[in-house]
């Protein structure tokens, strides 16, 4: 396990779409692995592939709960309306207003590439939206209602 170089706001991988992952391989369980480590390293809640340089649609996610791993996901459904303060460990120091789904349903495939549906509300909800968003090269900064503000480290999501 390792940690990885987070790829930061105008590094042209950020904005490409990731491709799906049709099966699980060493290569993917290491990245998984580093992926996680890198998260927590950086204090984030959620880490997207392209965001460590790799184009693969594969999500961690832990907001507190124990680690979340997504291969593949979709958003199948989301409902409501949430706004609050959004970061991103690719955009350092950085937070804005944005508008999320306050529910999100998501299909995906977990580590052993079997289909899992995961429900969130809230800040798993914004969590889920703002990873998948990456897979697509969607950054939040697109949809920061006003100006980006500085934070402290370990308020960024």
């Amino acid at each position: 396990m390792a940690i990885r170089k987070v790829r930061e706001l105008g590094d042209e991988v950020l904005r490409k779409r990731c491709k799906e992952v049709p099966k699980m391989t060493i290569r993917n369980k290491i990245l998984i692995n580093d992926m996680l480590d890198t998260m927590y390293e950086e204090g984030g809640v959620g880490l997207a592939a392209p965001q460590v340089g790799i184009l693969k649609q594969i999500v961690v996610i832990d907001i507190g709960d124990g680690p979340i791993v997504l291969i593949n996901p979709k958003i199948v459904e989301e409902s409501g309306e949430q706004t609050g303060d959004e970061g991103c460990l690719s955009v350092p120091g950085k937070a804005g207003t944005v508008t999320r789904p306050y529910y999100v349903k998501v299909r995906a495939q977990n580590e052993d590439m079997e289909e899992i549906e995961i429900e969130g509300e809230e800040l798993l909800a914004r969590a889920i939206c703002h990873e998948v968003d990456h897979l697509e090269g969607r950054m939040y900064v697109e949809l920061v209602e006003g100006e980006l503000h500085d934070v402290e480290y370990g308020e960024e999501e």
